[in-house]
């Protein structure tokens, strides 16, 4: 482990990982295969209180790794959040990227990132290119647009462009920030423990700066298991987007923003059952049931206590 910090040092790449030691070696091996020079990032591996193989794994990269900064640091409160905000406190570098421990990273991806900073200085934050790599490698059957944002995919083309109205939010395993812009915005919410969180950071952060983009150049290919596809955890997942999403408006907008999201809901569920029947019309039944699933799941989530997915 290099333990100087070097006046170089620009990037801190936080993998916050919790019980994926099948995917967290091939992660790993694509921050050793960066082209960017060491010298400038840094690596941190938060183990969210693993219960496999991931701290052994951890150990024996660093030890195989001297010429790369790496920090390893465990993170005993459980959840995505209180891991994010951990690899906030080890971060050294003024620049923040989380990236998943299912994430394969494109070998130029902190070069890109840094290239856009250096082109960029007023940015405070950069949401990357997300690409499914599904396990047999064949995309399941009900997959279309609107469900993209289930296996993470994120795709705004091939320019680099200020996130904007008709976009979405960096997703969770390719999102970055600057250290500072975190720490104004508080960080994470810990009562947020799934995808809200990742929009709750990004509206808090466009409360102090709206100058958040989308750059292309930095992508990394996300792992898609069959388990992950199975219904019954498309199913678990919705609900919980829903759970969590009552207790992000409630945060951020109070009561009165909650009552206006379930009417949200509830128009986006009826409106899915036009898509449904728009794809029947055209033999893809299952691709709109899919659709109609997702917002009925989602709404119902909304409404029930809280779903705990991890």
């Amino acid at each position: 482990m290099i333990s100087d910090i070097s006046k170089d040092l620009k990037i801190s790449l936080i993998i916050c990982t919790y019980n994926r030691d099948k995917y967290l070696p091939e992660a790993l091996e694509s921050i050793r295969m960066q082209t960017a020079d060491s010298n400038v990032f840094q690596l941190i591996i938060v183990d969210n209180k693993s219960t496999d193989n991931t701290a052994s794994i951890a150990k024996q990269f660093i030890e195989s790794n001297p010429q790369l900064n790496i920090k390893c640091a465990l993170e005993t409160n459980k959840g995505l959040s209180f891991a994010r905000n951990r690899g906030i406190k080890e971060a050294d570098a003024p620049i923040i990227a989380y990236v998943d421990d299912d994430a394969i990273l494109s070998p130029t991806y902190l070069e890109a990132m840094l290239k856009f900073f250096s082109a960029y200085p007023q940015a405070i934050g950069v949401g990357g290119k997300v690409i499914p790599k599904y396990e047999d490698g064949k995309e399941p059957a009900w997959m279309n647009k609107y469900l993209s944002g289930f296996v993470g995919k994120v795709d705004y083309g091939t320019a680099t462009k200020k996130y904007d109205a008709d976009m979405k939010y960096p997703a969770g395993c390719n999102m970055t920030y600057k250290k500072d812009i975190l720490l104004k915005a508080g960080g994470f919410n810990n009562d947020l423990t799934f995808r809200s969180d990742d929009k709750y950071i990004f509206f808090k952060i466009k409360e102090l700066s709206d100058e958040i983009y989308y750059v292309p150049d930095a992508y990394v290919h996300h792992y898609i298991d069959s388990h992950r596809l199975a219904f019954d955890n498309f199913k678990k997942l919705f609900l919980k987007t829903g759970s969590e999403e009552k207790i992000r408006i409630r945060l951020q907008q109070g009561n009165t923003g909650v009552i206006k999201k379930g009417i949200e809901f509830f128009i986006k569920c009826a409106a899915s059952i036009l898509i449904w029947i728009l794809f029947l019309c055209k033999g893809q039944n299952i691709k709109g049931k899919y659709v109609f699933l997702s917002q009925w799941f989602t709404l119902k989530g909304f409404f029930m206590k809280e779903v705990f997915v991890r």
